[in-house]
Parts: C-alpha cells; sequence; structure tokens
C-alpha cells in the first residue's frame, strides 16, 4: 500500500511538472486547455444544441406558418442554402411551413406565438451561459433584462433569412457569398456576445471572439454543402423521416460545440498578456478554487 501511495505521488508530482512546464512554453495552449475544462464544452455544447432543437426550432416553424409567403419563400431558401436540403426532406420542410387553417390560426393565435416565442429563450439563456463562462464571469456576476434574449432571437432569426443571399453572394456567386457571410458572422458574434453579457465586457475583447468564431462558422457552413445532402438522403431511404432527425441533431452538436469552443479561444487569446493591454480586457482568474458560473 505504501508503495501504491508513493508512486501516486510521483505520478502527481511528474503531472504537476509537466504542467508547469508546459505553461511556461506554451501558455496560451495550457490556458486554453484550462478554460475549455471549466467551460465543460461536450456539456454545454449538447445542451445548446438540444434548446436548438427543442425550442428555437419549433419558433422558427411558428414564424414560417404565420409569416407573408415571400418571408417564408426566402426562410426556404435560406434552409436550403444552410443545409443542402433535397427530396423528401426539403417537400418535408415545406409541409411543416405552410400556412395553418382558419381554424387552427384561431386555435393558437397570438397566445401560441407567445409561448413558442417564451420556450425560445431558454437558446439565449444557454447563449447567455456559454459566453459568461468563457469569460469567466462569476455566477450572478451580473443581470440581465429579459428583452436581451428576445432581441437575440429577433437577430437570428433576421440572420437566418438573409442566409441564402449572403452565401449566394447577392446572385454573384460563392467568391463573394463567402467574404460576406464572414464579414457578417463577425458582427452577429460580436454583438451576440455584447448584448448577452449586458455590456459587462467592453467592444474590444469580445472582437477574437467573433472573428474565430464567424470564421470557424463559415468553413463549416461550407462543410455542410458537402456532408449533409448525402447523409440526409441517405438516412431519409434507409431510417425514413426519423432518420433526419438523428443527421439534424448531430449536425447541431457539432455546430454549437464549434461554436463554445470558438468563443472560450477568443476569451482566453483576449487576455493573454499580448493582446490584454491593447484590447483592455479584464484580467483572467487563475484560482482553480473558485470556477466560473
Amino acid at each position: 500500500m505504501s508503495r501504491l501511495r508513493s508512486r501516486t505521488a510521483r505520478l502527481v508530482a511528474a503531472a504537476k511538472a509537466a504542467h508547469r512546464r508546459a505553461e511556461t512554453r506554451c501558455p496560451v495552449v495550457t490556458h486554453l486547455a484550462e478554460r475549455l475544462v471549466s467551460v465543460n464544452i461536450f456539456d454545454t455544447a449538447t445542451r445548446l444544441a438540444a434548446q436548438c432543437f427543442l425550442t428555437a426550432v419549433p419558433l422558427l416553424f411558428v414564424f414560417a406558418a404565420y409569416a407573408p409567403p415571400v418571408v417564408r419563400d426566402q426562410l426556404l431558401h435560406s434552409l436550403r442554402s444552410a443545409f443542402g436540403l433535397s427530396g423528401p426532406v426539403d417537400t418535408g420542410v415545406q409541409q411543416l411551413m405552410q400556412p395553418p387553417n382558419e381554424d387552427l390560426r384561431q386555435t393558437t393565435g397570438v397566445i401560441g406565438g407567445l409561448m413558442a416565442l417564451i420556450s425560445a429563450t431558454a437558446v439565449s439563456r444557454a447563449v447567455q451561459r456559454l459566453c459568461g463562462r468563457a469569460w469567466q464571469i462569476p455566477r450572478g456576476g451580473t443581470r440581465i433584462a429579459p428583452w436581451r434574449w428576445v432581441a437575440w432571437l429577433v437577430l437570428w432569426i433576421g440572420a437566418l433569412l438573409l442566409e441564402g443571399t449572403l452565401h449566394n453572394g447577392f446572385g454573384l456567386g460563392v467568391w463573394l457569398g463567402v467574404p460576406v457571410t464572414l464579414v457578417c458572422q463577425t458582427g452577429l458574434w460580436w454583438w451576440t456576445q455584447h448584448l448577452l453579457l449586458g455590456g459587462r465586457i467592453g467592444w474590444r475583447p469580445l472582437l477574437p471572439g467573433a472573428l474565430i468564431t464567424a470564421a470557424a462558422l463559415t468553413a463549416l457552413s461550407a462543410a455542410a454543402q458537402l456532408y449533409l445532402p448525402r447523409a440526409l438522403d441517405r438516412t431519409v431511404a434507409e431510417y425514413g423521416s426519423l432518420g433526419s432527425v438523428f443527421v439534424l441533431l448531430s449536425w447541431l452538436i457539432v455546430v454549437c460545440l464549434t461554436a463554445t469552443v470558438s468563443v472560450s479561444a477568443g476569451a482566453v487569446l483576449a487576455q493573454e498578456p499580448f493582446l490584454a493591454g491593447r484590447l483592455g480586457s479584464p484580467a483572467p482568474r487563475r484560482d482553480p478554487e473558485a470556477p466560473p458560473s
């Protein structure tokens, strides 16, 4: 037993020494690893994807069902561009977006739409928690007005409506669509962090995270054009409509994981000495005994 304890102590001491050497040689990498552990990236990304699938997607269909035809067509065009919808999946999405009949409209009405909107604010709160953990803001460190959650949802729907137009470069081609999408994604995530953090962090420190997230999600969007159409067609042929649900949920998890890692990486970079002074970033918390929210 004493040998086992001594070996365990030596292993722990060796691990701590290796950590100190790595922090000296590659401080950014070690700080990023520590931040990702504190954010709990897999749990955060999975919860965010589940909230998107269970609350934001139904809100999107409710919005499309009651929106004017021109808005509904634009949304469908954007979904086709973002996910490469075709065949039975495209037909199913079109059916879900059909306007309700008069009886259903009277049954659901404004109250049903408000309930869908309130439920979808769970996504806003999940993104808010992600940003707070990435920036190590303690639980209860800031109070967010509920209107910010609704404003973020409105922004999200507006950005999705423009997805197809931006992806095609306003009809001029992908060569223009990629840089335009990158710029718009940067602005979207820059404003998202500032809005959902309640202005607790200044604009300049939030820029690295916005740039990294925009670049990662733009690259992921390009990959979706190659992967999703084939995956959806294959799973629908084998498992029916249930297969498309698994594919889309899996893709949402990948997107949310990418966003989680990117926002956290941006916060770490902004707090490193070579950028912190220029950006006016808050000092990072290095106390392992006091984890962020």
